[in-house]
């Protein structure tokens, strides 16, 4: 059986850190966004489409994020006026998300009020401890982008094929 050593205990508390941020960085976006009628999910899609149209699988790819939620936000946002469709010169099906004005207003209202509480969570924390978090979760991403993080590259991790065949008896 594989035991994890330091540094894997040290990443492993990372993402669980990295999880319940998440959690809690989604429930103030959500108090932020709420006022103009949006969610953490609809801001981070106006995010992407603000400086120019994207397709819904470039926002998702871009976001981390899957095709289909991606897709349910955006026609949500279509149909709350805040995005339109577009064509694609690219791709004859795939239409390109392309903010409206009324999606322009939502977000600078939205930007105005995150710019506040990021500037006040910004000064209780050392500039050089900020950007030393940045780069490590940078790295991180970007070793999970390339594959050297994901569970298969560990060279054996674990076989559940055993669990499967003691999952599968006891159903029996």
């Amino acid at each position: 059986m594989n035991r994890q050593g330091e540094k894997g205990s040290a990443f492993a508390e990372l993402v669980i850190e990295v999880f319940r941020l998440n959690g809690q960085l989604l429930q103030v976006g959500d108090e932020l966004a709420k006022p103009v009628g949006l969610t953490s999910s609809r801001w981070q899609v106006l995010g992407v489409v603000e400086h120019a149209p994207a397709s819904v699988a470039h926002v998702a790819r871009d976001m981390g994020l899957s095709r289909q939620s991606v897709q349910r936000t955006a026609d949500l946002l279509a149909a709350d006026g805040l995005v339109e469709y577009t064509d694609n010169p690219h791709h004859r099906r795939a239409k390109l998300v392309k903010m409206t004005s009324q999606g322009r207003e939502a977000l600078d209202y939205v930007k105005r009020r995150q710019a506040e509480w990021i500037n006040r969570i910004g000064r209780e924390r050392g500039l050089e401890d900020l950007r030393m978090a940045v780069t490590v979760l940078r790295r991180a991403r970007e070793s999970l982008e390339r594959g050297v993080l994901s569970p298969a590259a560990s060279g054996g991790g674990s076989d559940t094929s055993a669990l499967r065949s003691r999952k599968v008896g006891r159903q029996s």
